[in-house]
């Protein structure tokens, strides 16, 4: 073979090669440009494909959360960060600046219910710099942050007739209790400098308001009229926190530490024959409690910090059942139909908003912001 032939030959190689790794550049930098899209959500990749390629998410360290949110102990809100910001200062209301842009707040379907939870859910959303009150459907669906504000908002829960949202903030410098409606318009301040105030439940008639009152290091359970009217107390020995009001509303489950360590208990809706429930297999029982709409039973937490479970157990002591076991779960709270239990989790690194069947089964994930999302409370 001449040395012209050879040369032409090499040439040739060199070209083929030259477009053999312009065309392999081209897949590597489509299929780049390919999962920039996806995790953006501009194109859509089949789902057994994504999850493979996705890492875990990374979501910051929200322990200071952990630590006064779900353990649901107003002592625990003194030395939160965020709490004692700015107590007397906060932002007009008129002119708002959500913190979170609606494709951040928005959960992704969770799954493809064949008998969706009803009701909704409303809960407590943390802005970056301040918890703020959200709500959204029992399925996850329609996710909306109602407050924004420059202070502390937190404790809501729904009216039995779901027109109103009780909370507590300290927008004015103390913890006083607020209504406002589902659209998070119609503010009014319910309470008036009595000290500070946590965890409103509205009665199931809607004519009266249980909460905890803390004044000096003592806290107890009191209860006023809807309207905010004649504030009273129902309990008075101090470490009484978290009340819940039973479906017909004549009794108050709470948790109280009267005895030495935290045990649930009930009393008559005026505060009459306090008496405890007995769950000696539960260690250091949480705060919130959730009564059942269909069954003498209450959902609770317990467990030591990091690694506490939620719990069923009736009202004299048995039946004691553990619903779940990953990370850290608190705050139960019932559906208003009793098949449901809304719950929040730390089991991915973030305080998020779970459900699961009364039986502990489909456990499923509701909101999945990069800050945490807790205290939920479901109504109608």
């Amino acid at each position: 073979m001449s040395d012209r032939s050879i040369k032409s030959l090499n040439l040739t190689k060199w070209i083929l090669l030259v477009i053999i790794g312009l065309l392999l550049e081209s897949c590597i930098l489509a299929l780049v440009a390919g999962l920039f899209l996806a995790r953006r959500g501009e194109l859509k990749l089949p789902a057994e494909i994504l999850p493979q390629l996705s890492g875990p998410a990374v979501y910051p360290s929200q322990s200071d959360i952990t630590q006064i949110g779900q353990t649901a102990s107003p002592n625990a809100v003194k030395p939160n960060k965020r709490t004692q910001t700015a107590l007397a200062a906060f932002a007009d209301e008129s002119t708002p600046t959500p913190s979170q842009d609606q494709a951040t707040l928005q959960a992704e379907t969770p799954t493809a219910w064949h008998n969706p939870p009803g009701g909704e859910i409303v809960y407590v959303c943390f802005d970056g710099k301040f918890d703020q009150i959200c709500l959204m459907n029992g399925d996850g669906t329609r996710q909306q942050q109602l407050t924004n504000i420059a202070a502390t908002n937190f404790y809501p829960s729904l009216s039995p007739d779901g027109r109103q949202i009780v909370f507590s903030s300290n927008r004015t410098g103390i913890f006083e209790l607020y209504s406002m409606d589902g659209q998070g318009e119609n503010l009014t301040q319910l309470t008036d400098h009595i000290g500070n105030l946590y965890a409103p439940a509205v009665s199931p008639n809607g004519n009266k308001i249980v909460f905890t009152r803390e004044s000096g290091s003592q806290q107890d359970i009191w209860v006023m009229r809807s309207d905010g009217n004649n504030p009273r107390p129902l309990t008075d020995d101090g470490g009484n926190i978290d009340p819940a009001w039973s479906p017909n509303g004549e009794q108050i489950a709470f948790t109280s530490n009267r005895n030495g360590s935290n045990q649930i208990f009930t009393m008559n809706s005026n505060g009459d024959n306090p008496r405890p429930i007995n769950i000696p297999e539960a260690p250091k029982i949480g705060g919130r409690v959730s009564w059942s709409p269909v069954e003498d039973r209450l959902a609770f937490y317990a467990g030591p910090g990091g690694d506490r479970n939620i719990y069923l157990v009736d009202l004299d002591g048995r039946n004691l059942l553990q619903l779940t076991s990953d990370g850290d779960n608190l705050a139960p709270s019932y559906s208003p139909d009793g098949t449901w239990l809304a719950f929040t989790s730390f089991r991915d690194g973030n305080n998020e908003i779970y459900i699961m069947a009364e039986d502990g089964l489909n456990q499923t994930r509701l909101t999945r912001s990069q800050n945490s999302d807790w205290q939920p409370r479901w109504g109608p």
